[in-house]
């Protein structure tokens, strides 16, 4: 059986009530991961699954322990949270950088995927920060140097451009509806597969001897409407992708 690791797709809030005088504080954590879980587990691929607040701790820092997965799928954690590892943050011991080794890990034949989101590719504000990275160089497409969210709260929806491609072959011509996307320029010689008018959704290529993906909108909620995770081919595109990008 095939590992994958899955990284980030978590989130917690804290929140302030004012009651006139007085005010007290709620905290909610939530993860937004089983879609994909589900699919890929579906697909008979192991998923080890490390949200975003254990991910400074848990992400592996030797190129050995993250060659025992067949893919990496970062989705909405920012490059801080994977540059900081504790020993460095917090102890000012010197760590390796998880973004360069995920670099080495696609050139010698890994594969990986970018889910997009508030803290994908450059991400809102350009809190991402993942332009001018080394996981920027492995992807296949260009980031942008400022906050790279388009949101349509009417919706958009996504169409196949290269319906022979095995990743969406099969698939609907037209998908269900999402909410937004991270706005990315495919890379030269990157296949563009999905698309919300002029802007890449699902974009494949390769790196050194390894293949990797970007998927420039969510796959949960808030920008995957409740259409897309829903949707009875879901499963199916994210097996065909992993399928892609591991064999």
């Amino acid at each position: 059986m095939k590992k994958v690791l899955l990284v980030g797709e978590s989130w917690e809030v804290f929140s302030i009530h004012l009651k006139g005088f007085d005010a007290f504080f709620t905290t909610k954590y939530d993860e937004g991961a089983k879609w994909l879980i589900e699919a890929l587990e579906e697909g008979g691929y192991q998923v080890d699954y490390i949200p975003n607040h254990h991910a400074p701790s848990k992400v592996p820092t030797d190129l050995a322990k993250l060659k025992e997965y067949s893919a990496v799928i970062l989705s909405d954690i920012g490059a801080n949270t994977l540059l900081l590892h504790p020993d460095t943050f917090e102890r000012s011991i010197a760590t390796p950088n998880r973004l360069k080794l995920f670099r080495e890990y696609v050139e010698q034949g890994g594969a990986f995927v970018m889910i997009g989101g508030y803290m994908s590719f450059t991400g809102i504000d350009g809190k991402a920060k993942y332009k001018n990275s080394p996981v920027e160089e492995i992807l296949p497409v260009t980031l942008l140097a400022h906050d790279d969210r388009v949101e349509i709260p009417e919706g958009v929806y996504p169409e196949v451009s290269k319906p022979d491609h095995p990743v969406v072959q099969g698939l609907d011509a037209q998908w269900p509806m999402l909410l937004g996307y991270n706005q990315v320029i495919a890379k030269e010689g990157a296949e563009v597969l999905a698309v919300a008018g002029e802007d890449p959704i699902l974009v494949v290529g390769t790196y050194g001897q390894g293949k990797t993906a970007a998927f420039t909108s969510d796959c949960a909620p808030h920008w995957g409407s409740p259409e897309f995770v829903e949707w009875k081919q879901y499963n199916k595109l994210w097996q065909q992708l992993v399928d892609w990008l591991t064999n």
